[in-house]
C-alpha cells in the first residue's frame, strides 16, 4: 500500500511493534519520530497520509503537536495513541481534530482496523 504513515512514540518498542503490525498488513511506507518536536518536523517534511500520535512524550506532548499539525494542514488525518486513564486527553484530542484514538496496550487487529478506517 502506498499510504505514508508517520508513527510517533517516545518508546522505541512501541514504534517497533506498530511498524511490524503495519508492515505485516501491507503498509510499508512508514516513517517515525520519537518526540513531539521531531514529530512536527517529520510531518512537515513527509506530509504523511496518516499520523499515529502518542499523547505523552518529551519536548512537546501529542496534543500540542496535534494543534500544530492541524494548523499546517487542517485535513491531516491523525489518530491519537494513549494509555489507559488518559480519557480527558482523548476528549481534548478529538475536539482538536483527531480522527480517532487507540488506547494502549492495544491488539494488532484493533490497530489495523483503526488505520484502515482512517485511510478510507
Amino acid at each position: 500500500m502506498e499510504n505514508k504513515i508517520l508513527i510517533v512514540d517516545d518508546a522505541i518498542f512501541m514504534r517497533m511493534m506498530i511498524k511490524e503490525a503495519l508492515s505485516k498488513s501491507g503498509y510499508d511506507n512508514l516513517v517515525e519520530a520519537s518526540d513531539g518536536e521531531e514529530a512536527y518536523n517529520m510531518f512537515k517534511d513527509e506530509m504523511p497520509d496518516l499520523t499515529l500520535l502518542d499523547i505523552t512524550m518529551p519536548k512537546k506532548d501529542g496534543l500540542e503537536v496535534l494543534k500544530e499539525i492541524k494548523m499546517l494542514d487542517s485535513n491531516a488525518k491523525v489518530v491519537m495513541c494513549s494509555a489507559i486513564g488518559q480519557e480527558n486527553m482523548i476528549v481534548e484530542a478529538v475536539k482538536l481534530g483527531a480522527l480517532d484514538f487507540i488506547v494502549k496496550p492495544f491488539k494488532t487487529e484493533t490497530l489495523i482496523k483503526v488505520v484502515n478506517n482512517a485511510l478510507k
